[in-house]
């Protein structure tokens, strides 16, 4: 059985057979991204820079570095000629399937980048689904963070409410 996990919201649709692939992608380097049994010391571009080559395989652009160049960037606000005046990065991009991904490590519940990631995903032009990669396990010197878990419920607890109608899918997958 594998400690890579998923869950699809909202969770009145099943998920898309793409979805199998995105997984697929994370589950081929299980062994050197896994946080269940130890901490793996991984940060988020660590992981981003293992699955790189399985995601690109499947169609995703994957940012190549930290230079603006090799950035993936996602229009949210147009202006004069039809130029963006506001983007947002993203860790990849399925164009085809209209997939944002974002690889989070320690900030994904105790840095709030989890909101972060909702929120700009809310805002994107042309992303559908977000794709949000936490560590079921994060360990810190204090403990330890269940770190999908707590995503999972707060993810849950907005598509559950109706008081937040969010204008995307999400794929949370915990590593």
């Amino acid at each position: 059985m594998s400690d890579i996990r998923y869950c699809y919201y909202p969770r009145t649709r099943a998920p898309p057979d793409f979805v199998e692939e995105v997984v697929a992608a994370f589950r081929a380097n299980e062994d050197a991204i896994s946080t269940v049994e130890d901490d793996n010391g991984l940060k988020s571009d660590d992981v981003l820079d293992v699955v790189h080559d399985d995601l690109e395989a499947i169609g995703f652009d994957i940012e190549e570095g930290k230079k603006k160049e090799e950035k993936i960037h996602r229009p949210v606000l147009f202006g004069e000629n039809g130029e963006p005046d506001l983007q947002y990065e993203v860790d990849g991009y399925h164009e085809g399937n209209r997939y944002g991904l974002e690889v989070e490590a320690s900030r994904a519940v105790l840095g709030n980048a989890l909101y972060r990631d909702l929120i700009q995903a809310a805002v994107m032009v042309q992303v559908d689904t977000l794709v949000l990669v936490v560590p079921n396990v994060y360990r810190y010197s204090s403990g330890e963070s269940n770190a999908y878990a707590k995503c999972n419920d707060v993810i849950d607890t907005v598509y559950a409410s109706g008081r937040i109608e969010l204008p995307f899918e999400t794929l949370l997958i915990g590593y």
